[in-house]
């Protein structure tokens, strides 16, 4: 049987706990009763939870043994800032796909308005990610990290790293990943595209440029099928 998991909102030694809205939707919606049994994501470790009380203010685990869980892919997703409802719907479905790390890019074509919203929007994004890593079943949601320029970023990232870029005609994302390992890190430009000089930028450092195909595809599109292909070619 598949059990639902959660994400203790806090731990205090062989308990843990869901509070205010978090537990107001597993005892309203998922009707849950004491003596229940949940896996719970408590200080990193995964343990099976029993429910010792259930209101709707505050459900209270008793934490029993770890449990064993698959150890994750580890794919870093520096992403350019865009539409926030279409980035959004992006972060969810990166969080289910297992990447580890998300950072929003400010590039050259980032509307400046998204930019100089975006920190205000970090809780949002975490609160995003928390809750599809729950349901999607992680043991921890992504990082969100603060939103950073390009400039910035591109020079310090370590590992294997692939810039999906729209000027690559010869190289598919599948070929760049042939003598990759995980840890990965994988660029996605905003609506319009990088600029030439953002892909000088990733090319002295080493970065490894891969299309996803002839069609031009949306920022959010494209995140979302690369961190596929590579979970599949990687796993």
């Amino acid at each position: 049987m598949t059990r639902r998991r959660w994400i203790a909102d806090r731990v205090a030694g062989d308990r843990a706990y869901l509070i205010d809205q978090n537990a107001a939707h597993l005892v309203r919606v998922l009707r849950v009763k004491v003596g229940e049994q949940f896996e719970v994501v408590a200080d990193g470790a995964l343990r099976l939870g029993t429910v010792v009380l259930a209101t709707d203010r505050e459900v209270q685990f008793e934490l029993g043994p770890e449990v064993a869980s698959a150890a994750p892919t580890h794919v870093d997703v520096y992403l350019a800032i865009f539409k926030f409802d279409r980035l959004e719907w992006a972060l969810e479905k990166l969080t289910e796909l297992g990447v580890a790390r998300i950072t929003p890019i400010i590039a050259q074509r980032s509307a400046q308005h998204l930019v100089k919203a975006a920190p205000g929007r970090l809780a949002r994004w975490r609160k995003i990610v928390h809750e599809s890593a729950q349901q999607s079943r992680r043991a921890v949601p992504p990082e969100i990290v603060e939103p950073a320029p390009l400039r910035k970023i591109v020079s310090v990232v370590q590992g294997s790293r692939i810039v999906l870029s729209e000027a690559e005609q010869a190289v598919s994302l599948k070929a760049a990943l042939a003598n990759c390992r995980p840890p990965l890190a994988l660029a996605f430009g905003p609506e319009g595209g990088w600029t030439p000089e953002e892909i000088k930028l990733f090319v002295d450092p080493g970065w490894k440029s891969a299309s996803l195909g002839h069609t031009i595809l949306r920022a959010e599109t494209a995140a979302i099928a690369a961190v596929a292909v590579v979970m599949a070619e990687l796993s």
